[in-house]
């Protein structure tokens, strides 16, 4: 029997985190101070299972997988045995210090502790805490039933075993795991997601485009490369010779943008060659015709999806 894990908090994340651990064959206890949030979660996790199922994206029955989720009233029955604790508490500091301060009293020795935080650090939550070395941010996308990618940010306290551990774990449940090297204010995902729609604000404000325009631009134009590919890929199979040529072509551009936000961060030369060597070891330019061939192959897959999917 696979290890249990312990969700703290049944809101919107915690049942979809509920949901990912149980589909991966853990048994997972949920608790929440508020019986009917519990109630609610019950039906939500069943819910969601029963769409994953009709879409045929589970390996097993939506019953079975919902039958290894318990909810629980009381936090320390929650965490008896659990291996790993998935925090999901609003956003908070104070509320996030005090419940991981509780946790790690309740929490059986060696188990680790993760954090659904969407920007706060862990040295602000849990630098008081007796055994902090064990706790990390294990930040999903919402929902990460849905969106696999979750950001690992240890504090420098943090034991380098605990972030391989919740690495390899997550990694066996189908998530797809990165290391934040440093920590960040709203770490990498909310900063990427938080630039986007600080200039989608600026240009609505300035008249340049109207709301759904912009959405537009998004949706059938950036959003349809980037589920296949992200920002440095496509800069890189963009223009033939590469990432460095890309900059060449288009970093002053970039940078007088930039410049009339009030943010004057260019590409340097140095930074090109550090971003393009990592490129060049993924992928080499020999190789570049091939790639943006795949490239094309995943877009027609998608319009295809669209349209088998579309209203008739």
């Amino acid at each position: 029997m696979s290890a249990p894990i312990a969700i703290v908090g049944a809101g919107s994340i915690g049942t979809s985190w509920a949901i990912v651990f149980a589909r991966g064959g853990h048994p997972v206890s949920v608790y929440d101070p508020d019986p009917g949030r519990l109630t609610a979660a019950t039906t939500e996790i069943r819910g969601r299972l029963q769409a994953l199922s009709e879409a045929g994206l589970l390996s097993e029955p939506a019953s079975t997988i919902a039958a290894r989720v318990k909810m629980q009233e009381e936090l320390a029955e929650s965490l008896a045995g659990a291996v790993h604790i998935q925090e999901c508490a609003p956003e908070r500091l104070e509320l996030k210090r005090e419940l991981l301060a509780t946790i790690d009293t309740i929490a059986e020795p060696d188990a680790v502790i993760g954090s659904s935080s969407s920007a706060l650090t862990i040295s602000e939550t849990a630098n008081h805490l007796r055994d902090r070395e064990r706790c990390l941010v294990a930040h999903p996308a919402n929902p990460p039933h849905l969106l696999p990618v979750v950001e690992l940010v240890p504090a420098p306290f943090t034991s380098a075993q605990v972030t391989e551990r919740t690495s390899a774990l997550l990694t066996a449940v189908g998530m797809t795991p990165v290391l934040i090297r440093q920590e960040i204010d709203g770490f990498v995902y909310n900063r990427l997601q938080g630039a986007v729609l600080r200039e989608a604000y600026c240009l609505v404000r300035d008249g340049v485009i109207g709301v759904d325009d912009l959405d537009r631009v998004v949706r059938d134009g950036l959003g349809r490369r980037w589920a296949v590919i992200g920002p440095f890929e496509t800069a890189d199979l963009n223009t033939r010779g590469g990432i460095v040529e890309h900059a060449r072509r288009m970093g002053p551009a970039y940078q007088r943008m930039g410049a009339q936000r009030g943010q004057n961060d260019p590409w340097d030369d140095e930074l090109v060659a550090k971003v393009a060597a990592q490129r060049r070891a993924l992928l080499p330019l020999e190789d570049w015709d091939e790639r943006v061939a795949w490239r094309d192959r995943q877009l027609i897959a998608q319009e295809q999806a669209r349209r088998r999917a579309a209203p008739r």
